[in-house]
């Protein structure tokens, strides 16, 4: 008798098999929620910022305790990377929250309003370290029904300082042993319906770059500006010019954005200042334009610079790259919660945001997807509701529990069952 056919190995975006109770998870999910709600308030009131946020850690560490989870503390960062090993070997998925929050002052008039001056959670980060600690409850009550590990990974400095590099560098991508194979996180959005949950395969969040331009001049009396050589006009025909270079120097269907978002110059009334300097940031969902854009920036500001008989100096720095979903593993979450949460919920983003993620970094190592959950409060409409990074930026809490049951959701579809691991 032939030897039965081998299972064959399942791609990135295809469940082990099928078998856990994906549209009972809501339901499950209702009890950790209340304890998310909690956790959340308790987080909004203590913001932190950057890479060192140890009363922030000190709260995940708290929550996660008595789960049975294998924990590691970064060396680098207040990051917490939680381990949870199923009942039988298998694959790595990465769930992942971002931790910490802006320097914004919070305008929301909340009972659990910020207490620390000048700080808001004002991007969901609160809500994101709250749905993954319900998460972890959630799921390490069904270790028994695992096949594999699920690392929770609690990443500071998302808000421009690279934290999810850092963790990476730490080794948060083989917390389990072996390399993790899927990678998932989810990003409260409360301009969208509560409860609906959006992705897209590929490109869903640009490249965010910061670009500088100091104009030198030569400064003198503001009675006399014919013997000086004024850098405030060629700083403000720079911000002119470079307001071209994506209506004019990219194609119309290519996605960019540079916005000048800062202009000084100048100290007193009476006085033509040296220099003048500009900021700003440059968007862009693919390498040749975020390349493109670079050199303009630099060309434009030496070209005008040089036509007033001024210098320009300009420098670029990159942010976060592209934020580029696994289309195969895309396909398995919008599966997966639309089982779980039903079809309605669900859809795919019509189109890339420009706005930017460091999950990226992530995204660059392992096939997986960030999606986005509606979180508009319940007496706003979706089109009146704050955005994120706003001093009024509310949610609708009752999501906590939607995003708890998604992510359960796909950890447990993605690691129930037989099977090898995901091909890469």
């Amino acid at each position: 008798m032939p030897p039965p056919p081998r299972t064959p190995p399942r791609s990135p975006g295809a469940p082990a098999r099928s078998g856990p109770d994906l549209p009972g998870l809501p339901r499950a999910a209702r009890r950790p929620a209340a304890d998310a709600v909690a956790l959340r308030r308790a987080l909004h009131r203590t913001p932190e910022t950057g890479l060192h946020l140890p009363a922030t850690q000190r709260l995940v560490l708290d929550a996660l305790d008595g789960l049975g989870l294998e924990i590691r503390t970064g060396r680098a960062l207040s990051s917490v990377t939680a381990t949870l090993t199923g009942a039988a070997d298998g694959p790595t998925i990465l769930l992942r929250s971002d931790m910490d929050a802006l320097p914004v002052i919070e305008d929301t008039g909340l009972p659990f309003a910020s207490r620390t001056p000048g700080l808001m959670h004002a991007c969901g980060h609160d809500a994101h370290m709250a749905m993954l600690v319900g998460a972890a409850r959630l799921l390490a009550g069904r270790r028994d029904a695992l096949a594999g590990h699920v690392v929770f990974m609690f990443q500071p400095g998302e808000e421009g300082d690279h934290g999810a590099r850092h963790m990476i560098g730490e080794g948060v991508l083989e917390a389990s042993g072996s390399r993790a194979d899927a990678a998932f996180a989810l990003h409260v959005q409360p301009t969208l319906p509560a409860g609906s949950v959006r992705l897209r395969p590929g490109e869903q969040m640009a490249a965010s770059d910061r670009f500088r331009v100091l104009v030198r001049g030569r400064g003198g009396h503001a009675s006399a500006p014919h013997t000086t050589c004024d850098p405030v006009p060629v700083a403000c025909e720079i911000v002119l010019a470079l307001q071209t270079a994506v209506s004019r120097g990219l194609a119309a269907d290519d996605s960019a954005v540079l916005s000048v978002t800062g202009l000084n110059a100048g100290t007193a009334p009476g006085v033509i200042p040296d220099t003048a300097e500009l900021s700003g940031t440059v968007r862009t969902l693919s390498g040749p334009t975020r390349r493109r854009l670079h050199e303009a920036i630099a060309r434009i500001a030496h070209g005008v610079a040089a036509a007033h008989g001024a210098t320009a100096e300009a420098t670029v720095t990159p942010g976060y790259p592209v934020t580029v979903n696994d289309a195969a593993f895309t396909e398995f979450v919008l599966r997966t919660a639309a089982e779980t949460l039903g079809a309605g919920a669900v859809g795919v983003l019509p189109a890339a945001q420009l706005t930017a993620e460091d999950f990226s970094y992530v995204l660059q190592e392992v096939p997986g997807a960030l999606a986005f959950l509606g979180a508009c409060p319940p007496d706003l409409a979706p089109d009146e509701s704050p955005s994120l990074h706003s001093s009024r930026m509310r949610i609708d809490e009752d999501v906590l529990a939607t995003g708890i049951a998604c992510e359960a959701a796909v950890a447990l579809a993605f690691l129930t069952g037989p099977g090898a691991r995901p091909a890469r």
